[in-house]
């Protein structure tokens, strides 16, 4: 027996968080019953769960890694009708999501995934999970800069936690810079440069944990290796 939220999320019909919205909201049933309170547990293979009059069906979970293009939206779809992630993952069967967002003007690594649970896990600030970036900025920055970037940044929701930084380029009017942060508040690289008075000009996402985009061109994806899998839920039972 398990919760019903996490059968829900289980089942790729919404993370844990939006299950349990849509209990509240009274969407959901189990066998034909209304369940409105949190809590109800339910046995995934017997139990009828339907959510908005429909049945959900228990799926393989499935994770991609995804090599996001510039100029594409980190959604499901978009009323502008501008390009969106699941455009290019038409063909999977699969009710798909982004884990977490990247934003319109950065390309890069962004994992998708019909496992709410796990994209829970995997974007909750207490697991702290490495996002590395590389950044174009304008002008060079200083040590004085640099240790601040590591040490944290005051922004307007708070201190930035310690962050890994290094120099790869530098010019008087541009420099690039590895930056590896431990939480994913919106747009934090790019408000983290602003703040230093160096503001970015090209951002790139190289990695997430351990995995990497190599072998992938924009708008590539691949799917994670049962290894890969196993190694990722490690470091999550690990923090």
């Amino acid at each position: 027996m398990e919760r019903l939220q996490k059968v829900m999320a289980q089942a790729g019909v919404a993370s844990r968080r939006q299950s349990e919205e849509w209990i509240r909201q009274g969407l959901v049933k189990v066998n034909g019953q209304l369940v409105t309170t949190l809590g109800v547990k339910v046995d995934p293979t017997s139990d009828v769960i339907e959510v908005k009059g429909k049945r959900i069906q228990l799926e393989s979970k499935r994770m991609f890694l995804f090599y996001k293009p510039l100029q594409v939206i980190t959604s499901m779809s978009d009323p502008q009708g501008r390009r969106v992630v699941a455009d290019f993952f038409r063909h999977i069967p699969e009710r798909v999501y982004p884990v977490g967002r990247l934003d319109y003007d950065t390309e890069g690594l962004l994992l998708v995934t019909n496992d709410g649970e796990l994209a829970n896990r995997l974007t909750h600030p207490r697991y702290k999970v490495a996002k590395q970036y590389v950044a174009t900025v304008k002008g060079r920055p200083n040590r004085e800069v640099l240790k601040q970037l590591q040490n944290g940044v005051l922004l307007e929701d708070g201190v930035t936690l310690p962050a890994q930084v290094r120099l790869l380029e530098s010019s008087p009017k541009q420099s690039k810079l590895e930056l590896t942060i431990y939480e994913g508040r919106n747009r934090q690289v790019r408000r983290m440069c602003d703040a230093v008075g160096h503001p970015v000009i090209h951002l790139k996402r190289t990695r997430f944990a351990f995995l990497t985009l190599k072998g992938l061109k924009p708008g590539q994806f691949r799917e994670l290796t049962q290894s890969e899998m196993t190694h990722l839920n490690k470091i999550l039972r690990e923090r």
